[in-house]
Protein backbone atom coordinates (compact mmCIF):
# COMPACT_ATOMS: atom_id res chain seq x y z
CA UNK A 1 0.00 0.00 0.00
CA UNK A 2 2.94 2.74 1.29
CA UNK A 3 6.54 2.63 -0.57
CA UNK A 4 9.15 2.86 1.92
CA UNK A 5 11.63 2.27 -0.47
CA UNK A 6 14.43 5.40 -0.19
CA UNK A 7 14.00 8.49 -2.05
CA UNK A 8 16.18 9.53 -4.52
CA UNK A 9 19.02 11.97 -3.56
CA UNK A 10 17.63 12.41 -0.06
CA UNK A 11 19.28 10.73 3.14
CA UNK A 12 17.88 11.69 6.35
CA UNK A 13 19.82 9.17 8.94
CA UNK A 14 20.10 11.67 11.61
CA UNK A 15 16.58 13.26 11.35
CA UNK A 16 16.17 12.11 15.18
CA UNK A 17 18.62 14.73 16.37
CA UNK A 18 16.16 17.34 15.54
CA UNK A 19 14.79 16.38 18.81
CA UNK A 20 17.74 17.34 20.18
CA UNK A 21 17.26 20.97 19.55
CA UNK A 22 17.67 23.36 22.94
CA UNK A 23 14.15 25.32 22.24
CA UNK A 24 12.16 26.34 25.18
CA UNK A 25 9.10 26.08 23.69
CA UNK A 26 8.39 23.22 26.28
CA UNK A 27 9.23 24.65 29.01
CA UNK A 28 7.51 28.33 28.22
CA UNK A 29 4.55 25.99 27.41
CA UNK A 30 4.89 24.30 31.39
CA UNK A 31 5.22 27.96 32.64
CA UNK A 32 1.73 29.45 31.11
CA UNK A 33 -0.14 26.65 32.36
CA UNK A 34 1.59 26.36 35.70
CA UNK A 35 1.48 22.74 35.22
CA UNK A 36 1.64 19.88 33.19
CA UNK A 37 -1.20 17.40 31.26
CA UNK A 38 -1.28 13.78 30.55
CA UNK A 39 -2.44 14.76 26.80
CA UNK A 40 1.37 16.83 26.80
CA UNK A 41 2.78 13.14 26.39
CA UNK A 42 1.82 13.14 23.03
CA UNK A 43 3.43 17.01 22.20
CA UNK A 44 6.74 15.57 20.58
CA UNK A 45 8.45 18.85 20.25
CA UNK A 46 12.27 19.86 20.40
CA UNK A 47 13.84 20.63 23.89
CA UNK A 48 11.57 18.15 25.48
CA UNK A 49 13.58 16.39 26.98
CA UNK A 50 14.85 20.04 28.92
CA UNK A 51 11.20 20.82 30.34
CA UNK A 52 12.27 20.36 33.83
CA UNK A 53 13.84 23.91 33.55
CA UNK A 54 10.99 25.71 32.96
CA UNK A 55 12.31 26.94 36.40
CA UNK A 56 14.69 29.05 34.79
CA UNK A 57 12.03 30.75 32.66
CA UNK A 58 12.83 33.95 34.44
CA UNK A 59 16.59 33.91 33.65
CA UNK A 60 17.26 34.87 37.25
CA UNK A 61 15.19 37.90 37.62
CA UNK A 62 13.12 38.34 40.64
CA UNK A 63 11.34 41.99 40.46
CA UNK A 64 11.10 44.76 42.89
CA UNK A 65 7.47 44.57 44.17
CA UNK A 66 5.59 47.39 46.26
CA UNK A 67 2.26 46.82 47.90
CA UNK A 68 0.68 49.65 46.55
CA UNK A 69 -2.27 49.11 49.59
CA UNK A 70 -0.20 48.35 52.66
CA UNK A 71 3.33 49.96 51.54
CA UNK A 72 5.38 46.37 52.01
CA UNK A 73 8.23 45.93 49.62
CA UNK A 74 9.21 42.30 48.04
CA UNK A 75 10.54 40.61 45.48
CA UNK A 76 8.19 38.27 42.59
CA UNK A 77 9.80 34.58 43.07
CA UNK A 78 7.19 32.63 41.54
CA UNK A 79 9.65 32.42 37.87
CA UNK A 80 6.30 31.59 35.80
CA UNK A 81 4.69 34.79 36.73
CA UNK A 82 7.64 36.70 36.31
CA UNK A 83 8.31 35.38 32.91
CA UNK A 84 4.69 35.98 31.78
CA UNK A 85 4.87 39.60 32.86
CA UNK A 86 7.63 40.28 31.71
CA UNK A 87 6.14 38.73 28.15
CA UNK A 88 3.31 41.78 28.62
CA UNK A 89 5.49 44.45 30.01
CA UNK A 90 6.45 47.39 27.72
CA UNK A 91 9.49 49.63 27.92
CA UNK A 92 8.15 52.92 29.01
CA UNK A 93 4.81 51.73 29.48
CA UNK A 94 2.36 51.02 32.81
CA UNK A 95 0.25 47.33 32.00
CA UNK A 96 -2.46 46.44 34.54
CA UNK A 97 -2.89 42.53 35.80
CA UNK A 98 -5.54 41.00 36.58
CA UNK A 99 -5.47 38.08 39.28
CA UNK A 100 -8.56 35.65 39.45
CA UNK A 101 -9.79 32.48 39.81
CA UNK A 102 -9.99 30.41 37.38
CA UNK A 103 -13.63 28.79 36.18
CA UNK A 104 -15.49 25.99 37.22
CA UNK A 105 -16.71 23.35 35.22
CA UNK A 106 -20.15 23.47 36.18
CA UNK A 107 -20.14 27.26 36.00
CA UNK A 108 -23.13 28.41 34.39
CA UNK A 109 -23.89 32.50 34.14
CA UNK A 110 -26.97 31.45 32.32
CA UNK A 111 -28.72 28.52 33.83
CA UNK A 112 -32.16 26.99 32.08
CA UNK A 113 -33.82 24.09 32.33
CA UNK A 114 -32.34 21.93 29.80
CA UNK A 115 -28.78 21.44 30.80
CA UNK A 116 -27.37 22.79 34.16
CA UNK A 117 -23.72 23.32 32.34
CA UNK A 118 -22.60 26.13 30.33
CA UNK A 119 -21.05 24.83 27.58
CA UNK A 120 -19.24 27.89 26.11
CA UNK A 121 -15.89 27.85 25.39
CA UNK A 122 -14.77 31.29 27.35
CA UNK A 123 -16.14 29.56 30.25
CA UNK A 124 -14.51 26.08 30.03
CA UNK A 125 -11.28 25.90 32.06
CA UNK A 126 -10.01 23.71 29.32
CA UNK A 127 -10.09 27.37 27.05
CA UNK A 128 -8.95 29.22 29.59
CA UNK A 129 -6.15 30.22 27.30
CA UNK A 130 -7.89 31.19 24.73
CA UNK A 131 -10.01 29.07 21.75
CA UNK A 132 -6.79 29.39 19.28
CA UNK A 133 -4.39 28.49 21.14
CA UNK A 134 -6.25 25.73 22.47
CA UNK A 135 -6.59 24.87 19.02
CA UNK A 136 -3.39 25.19 17.77
CA UNK A 137 -1.85 22.73 21.40
CA UNK A 138 -4.55 20.03 20.04
CA UNK A 139 -3.41 19.54 16.81
CA UNK A 140 0.12 18.62 18.36
CA UNK A 141 -1.02 15.55 19.83
CA UNK A 142 -3.17 14.86 16.58
CA UNK A 143 -0.37 14.69 14.49
CA UNK A 144 1.47 12.48 16.50
CA UNK A 145 -1.52 10.09 16.04
CA UNK A 146 -1.64 10.54 12.85
CA UNK A 147 2.28 9.74 12.14
CA UNK A 148 2.05 6.84 14.52
CA UNK A 149 -0.37 5.11 12.46
CA UNK A 150 1.25 6.26 9.12
CA UNK A 151 4.84 4.38 10.53
CA UNK A 152 2.52 1.56 11.56
CA UNK A 153 0.85 1.37 8.29
CA UNK A 154 4.36 1.12 6.54
CA UNK A 155 5.95 -1.13 9.06
CA UNK A 156 8.35 0.95 9.74
CA UNK A 157 9.02 -0.56 13.73
CA UNK A 158 12.22 1.37 13.83
CA UNK A 159 10.59 4.40 13.02
CA UNK A 160 7.79 3.81 15.66
CA UNK A 161 10.14 2.64 18.65
CA UNK A 162 11.78 5.87 18.30
CA UNK A 163 8.65 7.58 18.01
CA UNK A 164 7.71 5.08 21.28
CA UNK A 165 11.03 6.07 22.94
CA UNK A 166 10.52 9.82 22.77
CA UNK A 167 6.31 9.14 24.14
CA UNK A 168 8.00 7.18 27.44
CA UNK A 169 10.54 10.25 27.72
CA UNK A 170 7.79 12.87 27.86
CA UNK A 171 5.46 10.57 29.95
CA UNK A 172 8.02 10.54 32.58
CA UNK A 173 9.06 14.43 32.62
CA UNK A 174 5.25 15.16 32.64
CA UNK A 175 4.65 13.10 35.82
CA UNK A 176 7.93 14.86 37.47
CA UNK A 177 6.19 18.29 36.53
CA UNK A 178 3.27 17.23 37.82
CA UNK A 179 4.61 16.22 41.33
CA UNK A 180 6.81 18.97 41.68
CA UNK A 181 3.83 21.79 41.21
CA UNK A 182 1.96 20.90 43.83
CA UNK A 183 1.11 24.36 45.73
CA UNK A 184 2.89 24.81 49.23
CA UNK A 185 3.82 27.64 51.18
CA UNK A 186 1.99 31.02 50.45
CA UNK A 187 1.83 32.53 53.44
CA UNK A 188 -1.40 33.91 56.13
CA UNK A 189 -4.68 33.38 54.83
CA UNK A 190 -6.08 37.10 54.07
CA UNK A 191 -10.01 36.31 53.14
CA UNK A 192 -11.39 39.03 51.31
CA UNK A 193 -8.74 41.74 51.34
CA UNK A 194 -7.85 43.07 47.95
CA UNK A 195 -4.32 43.88 46.68
CA UNK A 196 -2.25 46.25 44.37
CA UNK A 197 0.97 45.82 43.44
CA UNK A 198 3.58 47.64 41.71
CA UNK A 199 6.04 45.08 39.81
CA UNK A 200 8.90 46.89 38.58
CA UNK A 201 10.48 44.82 35.74
CA UNK A 202 14.02 44.95 33.87
CA UNK A 203 14.41 47.79 31.00
CA UNK A 204 11.85 50.06 32.73
CA UNK A 205 8.56 47.87 32.07
CA UNK A 206 6.21 48.66 34.65
CA UNK A 207 3.51 46.38 35.63
CA UNK A 208 0.63 46.72 37.99
CA UNK A 209 -0.59 43.38 39.36
CA UNK A 210 -4.44 43.86 40.93
CA UNK A 211 -6.81 41.11 42.78
CA UNK A 212 -7.52 39.85 46.07
CA UNK A 213 -4.06 39.30 48.38
CA UNK A 214 -4.77 35.28 48.97
CA UNK A 215 -5.15 34.92 44.68
CA UNK A 216 -1.97 37.52 44.66
CA UNK A 217 0.42 35.46 47.16
CA UNK A 218 -0.76 32.25 44.66
CA UNK A 219 0.82 33.45 42.33
CA UNK A 220 4.17 35.93 43.82
CA UNK A 221 4.67 33.87 46.75
CA UNK A 222 5.92 30.96 47.86
CA UNK A 223 7.48 28.34 45.26
CA UNK A 224 6.42 26.81 42.13
CA UNK A 225 8.17 23.66 41.47
CA UNK A 226 9.91 22.17 44.21
CA UNK A 227 13.21 21.02 44.13
CA UNK A 228 13.40 17.67 42.66
CA UNK A 229 14.21 14.36 44.73
CA UNK A 230 16.79 12.05 44.25
CA UNK A 231 14.01 9.34 42.41
CA UNK A 232 12.92 12.34 40.35
CA UNK A 233 16.37 13.39 39.21
CA UNK A 234 17.16 9.60 38.43
CA UNK A 235 14.16 9.58 36.31
CA UNK A 236 14.36 12.89 34.75
CA UNK A 237 18.13 12.10 33.61
CA UNK A 238 17.16 8.37 32.63
CA UNK A 239 14.51 10.22 30.09
CA UNK A 240 16.96 12.91 29.04
CA UNK A 241 19.21 9.68 28.06
CA UNK A 242 16.14 8.11 26.25
CA UNK A 243 15.79 11.21 23.80
CA UNK A 244 19.43 10.93 23.18
CA UNK A 245 18.88 7.24 22.38
CA UNK A 246 16.19 7.85 20.27
CA UNK A 247 18.56 10.48 18.23
CA UNK A 248 20.91 7.33 17.93
CA UNK A 249 18.66 5.16 16.59
CA UNK A 250 16.79 6.72 13.95
CA UNK A 251 19.03 6.29 11.77
CA UNK A 252 18.14 2.69 11.33
CA UNK A 253 14.69 3.77 9.93
CA UNK A 254 13.67 3.94 6.59
CA UNK A 255 13.79 7.73 4.87
CA UNK A 256 10.26 7.51 4.54
CA UNK A 257 10.02 6.80 8.61
CA UNK A 258 12.76 9.53 9.08
CA UNK A 259 10.96 12.18 7.32
CA UNK A 260 8.27 11.68 9.00
CA UNK A 261 9.67 12.09 12.25
CA UNK A 262 11.14 15.04 11.17
CA UNK A 263 8.09 16.57 9.76
CA UNK A 264 6.40 15.74 13.15
CA UNK A 265 8.94 17.41 15.52
CA UNK A 266 8.95 20.22 13.23
CA UNK A 267 5.50 20.96 13.04
CA UNK A 268 5.04 20.29 16.69
CA UNK A 269 7.63 23.28 17.92
CA UNK A 270 6.12 25.19 15.17
CA UNK A 271 2.24 25.04 16.68
CA UNK A 272 3.73 24.57 20.23
CA UNK A 273 5.45 27.89 19.35
CA UNK A 274 2.41 29.60 18.08
CA UNK A 275 0.30 28.34 20.82
CA UNK A 276 2.59 29.94 23.46
CA UNK A 277 2.56 33.03 21.17
CA UNK A 278 -1.70 33.06 21.35
CA UNK A 279 -2.28 31.92 25.15
CA UNK A 280 -3.90 34.92 26.66
CA UNK A 281 -3.26 34.36 30.41
CA UNK A 282 -0.82 32.58 33.21
CA UNK A 283 -2.77 29.62 35.15
CA UNK A 284 -1.26 28.92 38.58
CA UNK A 285 -2.99 26.95 41.43
CA UNK A 286 -6.12 27.87 40.70
CA UNK A 287 -5.72 31.10 39.36
CA UNK A 288 -5.59 33.19 36.24
CA UNK A 289 -3.67 36.16 35.71
CA UNK A 290 -4.33 38.15 32.74
CA UNK A 291 -3.75 41.52 31.31
CA UNK A 292 -6.15 43.53 31.90
CA UNK A 293 -6.95 47.16 29.49
CA UNK A 294 -4.52 49.26 27.37
CA UNK A 295 -0.65 49.64 28.25
CA UNK A 296 -0.01 54.00 29.16
CA UNK A 297 2.67 55.77 27.94
CA UNK A 298 4.60 58.10 30.10
CA UNK A 299 7.78 60.17 28.98
CA UNK A 300 9.16 59.27 32.05
CA UNK A 301 8.95 57.41 35.21
CA UNK A 302 8.40 59.78 37.98
CA UNK A 303 5.13 61.23 35.94
CA UNK A 304 4.27 57.35 35.89
CA UNK A 305 5.16 56.68 40.12
CA UNK A 306 3.09 60.15 40.67
CA UNK A 307 0.08 59.03 38.90
CA UNK A 308 -0.20 55.98 40.79
CA UNK A 309 0.75 57.99 44.25
CA UNK A 310 -2.42 60.49 43.68
CA UNK A 311 -4.42 57.34 42.88
CA UNK A 312 -3.57 55.08 45.44
CA UNK A 313 -2.95 58.40 48.26
CA UNK A 314 0.21 56.49 49.83
CA UNK A 315 3.79 56.93 48.77
CA UNK A 316 5.62 54.83 51.27
CA UNK A 317 6.05 52.10 48.86
CA UNK A 318 7.29 54.79 46.45
CA UNK A 319 9.83 55.60 48.79
CA UNK A 320 10.94 52.21 50.03
CA UNK A 321 11.69 51.47 46.15
CA UNK A 322 13.75 53.98 45.78
CA UNK A 323 11.27 55.50 43.16
CA UNK A 324 11.26 58.96 44.37
CA UNK A 325 13.36 61.04 47.16
CA UNK A 326 12.52 61.74 50.57
CA UNK A 327 12.48 65.19 49.55
CA UNK A 328 9.84 65.34 47.47
CA UNK A 329 7.39 62.55 49.50
CA UNK A 330 5.65 65.86 51.03
CA UNK A 331 4.41 67.18 47.54
CA UNK A 332 4.38 64.78 45.11
CA UNK A 333 0.82 63.64 46.13
CA UNK A 334 -0.68 66.89 46.01
CA UNK A 335 -1.74 68.63 42.84
CA UNK A 336 -0.85 71.80 41.66
CA UNK A 337 -2.53 74.70 42.07
CA UNK A 338 -3.65 75.05 38.50
CA UNK A 339 -5.08 72.03 37.96
CA UNK A 340 -6.68 71.67 41.28
CA UNK A 341 -8.87 75.21 40.53
CA UNK A 342 -9.02 74.20 36.51
CA UNK A 343 -12.82 74.57 35.82
CA UNK A 344 -14.01 75.73 39.46
CA UNK A 345 -16.41 78.44 39.93
CA UNK A 346 -14.10 80.62 41.86
CA UNK A 347 -16.48 83.43 41.24
CA UNK A 348 -19.44 81.78 42.36
CA UNK A 349 -21.20 83.17 38.96
CA UNK A 350 -21.19 79.75 37.20
CA UNK A 351 -17.70 81.39 35.35
CA UNK A 352 -14.54 79.24 35.42
CA UNK A 353 -11.37 81.43 35.47
CA UNK A 354 -7.75 80.55 34.46
CA UNK A 355 -4.78 80.99 35.91
CA UNK A 356 -1.25 82.04 34.26
CA UNK A 357 1.82 81.96 35.27
CA UNK A 358 4.41 84.67 34.93
CA UNK A 359 7.60 85.11 35.81
CA UNK A 360 9.21 87.22 38.49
Amino acid sequence: MFNTSPIAGITLESAGLVALADLSTVAVRTALTGTASYLDVLVLAPGMHQQQSAVKINDGELPNTGSMTNGYVFRVENPATVSYLRHIGRTGKLVTAEVSLKPTRNCNPFPNCFCNLDLSPRNNPFFVSGIRATLLYLMCPIFTIIVFALLAAIRDWWAVVVLGMLVLARFINVVVIKKRSKEGWKGKKEPGVYGDLFILLSQDRWVRLQGLVDDLKTVTAGHWLRGQTSKENFAVGFATLLVYASAALAGNASTVGSLHIASLLLCSAALLSLCNSSTECLQMFGCVVKKKGARTDYAQRLDMVKDLIRETKRHDWALAMGLIKSEEEATIGEPDFADETKGMDILGDGSSISIAHSDP
